[in-house]
């Protein structure tokens, strides 16, 4: 069975204990998979993903990786069942997930990039502490204004542009409360701290480049087969590897353009959107940006009939 439907990849925040265990415990290919992984960073995926602790498994250098191979669970399984993308998104982390569905990269460059990735970020977090928050009611441009006016505070930036009614800062934490409160006199309905240990998307991941772009240095990329969304153009990857090297590179330190990402795949005529991996977070975001667009999660093998219903 196969449509046309655009798989999207979630990233970290979408965790949660107990994730990819109903197609761990329904297909084989998932526990190899899992195992392969496992042997392959020295990481115990299964107590990870299935009995945490919350505190281990939200940890940057275990999430990344964690998330990635669930990510990669889901779309073993879609395969087998016959169902296969006809382009691919991915939300930061999740767009490593999306080049690999595409055929960019293995399974197993995927999860070691990831891993390598988780443990670039954490570090590049201690040494330059930060944080993120998101906005709700206040559009991407009045909210880059706001970053400049509090920047005597320290540095703030737009981190991720999701849909038209949510917008995420990234930077520095006295500077990021700042924004917030004028966030709020100028407009915005809502703002909410986001428990992660780190300015994602922002120059405090500086640090971090240089490791990603040897770690991607040292794998081979194919073109992709299918046309996947670029986090920071908002384009489709272009084929050449290194452009695809320098883009994942700059991604460390620049916004998440999740919204136009998914308004240029609505305008190139897809309608039909799946959630491949935890969480239901990308599936909310669609709502906002375009409620005619139809949008299924497949975490477990309870909505493998809801997904043929939906491409039927």
């Amino acid at each position: 069975m196969t449509s046309s439907c655009v798989f999207l990849f979630p990233g970290q925040g979408s965790q949660h204990i107990g994730m990819g265990k109903a197609f761990f415990d329904a297909y084989s290919s998932v526990k190899h998979l899992f195992q392969a992984a496992s042997e392959a960073v020295g990481k115990n995926f299964e107590k990870l993903c299935f009995e945490g602790p919350e505190a281990d498994l939200a940890r940057t250098d275990n999430v990344q990786p964690a998330i990635t191979l669930v990510n990669l669970a889901c779309l073993q399984v879609l395969r087998e069942e016959g169902v296969s993308p006809s382009a691919a998104a991915g939300h930061s982390l999740g767009e490593y997930s999306a080049l690999c569905a595409a055929g960019v990269f293995t399974v197993a460059e995927t999860i070691r990039l990831v891993q390598i990735r988780g443990a670039a970020m954490q570090d590049a977090a201690e040494r330059n502490p930060g944080g993120m928050t998101a906005i709700f009611g206040l559009g991407k441009d009045a909210l880059a204004a706001i970053c400049e006016d509090v920047k005597d505070a320290g540095s703030v930036e737009v981190a991720n542009h999701n849909s038209p009614a949510q917008v995420v800062l990234t930077g520095a934490k006295e500077a990021l409360q700042k924004a917030a409160e004028l966030a709020k006199k100028r407009g915005a309905k809502l703002s909410v701290p986001l428990k992660v240990s780190g300015a994602w998307h922002s120059r405090f991941m500086g640090p971090a480049r240089e490791r990603m772009f040897q770690a991607l240095a040292e794998c081979s990329l194919a073109p992709p087969s299918i046309p996947v969304m670029c986090n920071i153009t908002a384009q489709v990857y272009p084929n050449q590897p290194d452009g695809i090297r320098e883009a994942l590179v700059a991604q460390l330190i620049s916004p998440v353009l999740w919204a136009d990402s998914m308004e240029r795949l609505i305008r190139d005529g897809h309608r039909v959107f799946v959630e491949v991996g935890p969480g239901k977070a990308l599936a909310g975001l669609m709502r906002d940006i375009n409620r005619e667009a139809k949008v299924q999660g497949v975490q477990s093998p309870d909505d493998l009939p809801k997904l043929r219903a939906l491409l039927a």
